[in-house]
């Protein structure tokens, strides 16, 4: 799961004052070589993410988001080729649930996309905030994740490399490309992941595992984010990080998402002091974790059902794997969340902990999140 340790987890879908086309005139050339015309300078928006995106209607009235892939020449057009080769795959694919918004025009060079514009639906992640990504949709979302494990496997077409998530060579070290870039609060889980002997031995063995399961085409970067609503259909977008891999990781970044989320409920389910008449103790905050927990758990059961029914034959330690990937999602989470922060506060010490226990325990904790379904 690649994220960006930059950018909060789950951000709202705000919207932007773009980076200028007079800087960017690969755009508009990408634009009118596919015969889709030009954007309008002046009725341009864009939404957050780690690439300059231009989303308006063009002069043929073609809704469009276009954007670029950053980075390093190799990484940039490792992701620009992972995203041309879904589409590939996608469109040559008998599929019932899986959708993702059309991809309009390419270009290599300049590392440029232009997608079909889903103007007006929500991101999986506004969906949960407002109470509103409910059973129904976690079941339908598990079958579309399913469908994509299923698609075809084209060993030619797919990037094989491991996914980068765990980073199992920084939590050795930090390069001093991560170093430099990371906030005190960063520094400070990256330390405690270090000195945490069992952690890395448990990162070490879900590694090895990984290896020996069955590689099948899979998202590799699942966030809630990453799902969108559009009407009645269910979408789901980002494919930079599609290749082969463990199948059980994306199933389990669905499910970490929804552990994040009860770890994220603690402090509003907690109230004030008031309701406890003393400031929260630690039985408090898990007590609470407990509750939120219960509550969120049927969204993971959902989709876990709804993803059996599309592969209802898993290997014997699938629902294992998918716990331990889980238990990292936190983690990660944790170091995305504290990007902006001196010190690592109650809640990512919450989500830490919840992660380090799945990753250390993977086969025990299936059942406790929501995973039984799996096994």
């Amino acid at each position: 799961m690649s994220t960006d340790l930059k950018n909060p987890p789950n951000p709202p879908k705000l919207r932007y004052t773009p980076v200028s086309l007079d800087d960017a005139p690969q755009v508009q050339g990408l634009l009118t070589r596919a015969g889709l015309g030009a954007l309008d300078p002046e009725a341009l928006t864009s939404y957050m993410g780690r690439n300059d995106n231009w989303a308006g209607t063009t002069s043929t009235g073609a809704e469009v988001f276009v954007k670029h892939i950053g980075g390093s020449p190799q990484d940039s057009l490792s992701r620009f080729s992972r995203v041309t080769s879904f589409d590939r795959i996608l469109r040559s694919a008998p599929v019932a649930e899986l959708r993702s918004p059309a991809l309009l025009a390419a270009d290599e060079p300049s590392r440029m996309l232009a997608f079909d514009l889903l103007d007006g639906c929500r991101s999986g992640a506004e969906l949960a905030s407002d109470e509103e990504f409910d059973d129904t949709l976690s079941e339908r979302a598990g079958r579309l994740v399913a469908e994509l494990h299923e698609l075809p496997l084209d060993e030619h077409e797919l990037d094989d490399s491991l996914p980068p998530m765990p980073p199992m060579d920084s939590l050795q070290a930090l390069p001093w490309s991560l170093f430099v870039n990371c906030s005190a609060a960063q520094l400070e889980a990256w330390g405690l992941m270090q000195s945490d002997r069992e952690l890395l031995a448990a990162l070490g063995e879900l590694r090895e595992r990984e290896l020996a399961a069955e590689r099948r085409p899979s998202h590799c970067d699942l966030r809630l984010d990453q799902f969108l609503l559009s009407g009645e259909t269910l979408l789901l977008t980002d494919w930079e990080e599609f290749r082969l891999a463990d199948p059980a990781r994306d199933v389990g970044g669905f499910a970490g998402e929804w552990l994040y989320r009860a770890v994220l409920g603690i402090p509003k389910a907690l109230g004030s002091e008031d309701r406890f008449g003393r400031s929260p103790s630690h039985e408090d905050v898990v007590g609470r974790g407990v509750e939120e927990l219960d509550r969120l758990r049927p969204r993971i059961e959902a989709f876990c059902a709804g993803y059996r029914a599309v592969r209802p034959e898993l290997d014997a330690g699938f629902a294992a794997r998918t716990a331990g990937y889980a238990g990292w999602h936190l983690i990660e989470r944790m170091l995305a969340g504290s990007a902006q922060r001196v010190r690592l506060g109650a809640v990512d010490r919450a989500a830490a902990g919840i992660g380090r226990t799945a990753l250390l325990a993977p086969a025990a904790s299936v059942t406790t999140l929501g995973l039984g379904g799996l096994s």
